[in-house]
């Protein structure tokens, strides 16, 4: 499993360093040459853009693993925003028909 984070570390200080978002990648292929991962995304509430936090799940499928570990996280990234996407066009569908 691989385990990506992303830290703000305000003034550049490491002493008030804040997780602000994670994913996991989970291979469900036995580790296969072509392998298909289970990837889950969190990212904490921004007060700055006044969005709540939110997860999701999602899949990457077919992936070679003999290709750069940077392209399964770029594949899991897109993933999963993707998914963030349907959420929020159905949030806004929602807001614009009154729900």
């Amino acid at each position: 499993m691989l385990l990506v984070k992303v830290e703000m570390l305000p003034g550049g200080s490491r002493a008030f360093r804040r997780t602000i978002a994670t994913m996991t990648i989970a291979n469900m292929s036995d580790l296969a040459d072509r392998s298909d991962y289970l990837v889950e995304l969190a990212e904490g509430a921004n007060p700055i853009s006044m969005s709540a936090g939110r997860s999701t799940f999602a899949t990457v499928l077919d992936h070679d693993r003999r290709q750069s570990v940077w392209t399964l996280v770029s594949k899991a990234i897109a993933r999963s925003l993707e998914s963030f996407d349907g959420d929020r066009d159905r949030q806004s569908t929602d807001r614009d028909e009154g729900v």
